[in-house]
């Protein structure tokens, strides 16, 4: 799927694991996608900042909403205990990367998507399918969460929700107008 991404559409997806690694998080929800998005250049960006949403205040209401919710900003520290406690050394595993392919060569652990970034994903092409996608752009990304954040309640994602931050509470709380931006986004793809 990745490689039918533009540009873009790559840079926001890297963005969006770049945020959850900088925020701590394990995982990549739809929030840390909306982040990607929001800072990355690309249609998706302009409808975003045009709509009334500033990527410094959308990273902290991110982080105040995970405060709230209980996520525990833990770096990865769990996966590197449990690899230490059979003997691998992850410091020197990136210390040796690093010297050999340049900083940041080795980020360990990469963050997962959680299944309501995963179900993004999966809106995202079909939004893509449905508009026009190849190659997918930011646009279709954006699509995709707002997809994701309107669908049908989902039981084998229920549990998940309970403490999940979203994309669409974030912008809830930002006071951005939901509801406008699957219009302006279409108008974009259309023009």
């Amino acid at each position: 799927m990745f490689d039918r991404f533009d540009e873009l559409a790559k840079a926001a997806v890297v963005a969006s694991q770049d945020a959850a690694i900088a925020l701590g998080h394990d995982f990549i929800g739809t929030e840390h996608m909306l982040l990607g998005l929001a800072c990355t250049a690309g249609a998706a960006g302009e409808v975003l900042r045009e709509q009334g949403l500033d990527f410094a205040r959308a990273r902290e209401e991110t982080v105040r909403q995970s405060a709230a919710a209980g996520v525990v900003p833990s770096g990865g520290k769990p996966a590197v205990d449990a690899l230490s406690a059979i003997g691998i050394d992850v410091a020197a595993i990136q210390s040796r990367a690093e010297q050999a392919f340049g900083e940041g060569a080795f980020q360990f652990p990469r963050p997962a998507y959680t299944e309501h970034a995963k179900r993004a994903m999966v809106l995202t092409l079909r939004e893509a399918n449905e508009h026009g996608g190849d190659p997918i752009r930011t646009e279709h990304l954006l699509l995709g969460l707002l997809a994701e954040a309107e669908g049908e309640s989902d039981p084998a994602i229920e549990a998940e929700a309970e403490a999940d931050v979203s994309a669409a509470t974030v912008l809830t709380a930002l006071s951005v107008d939901v509801a406008a931006l699957r219009p302006a986004v279409l108008a974009r793809l259309a023009a």
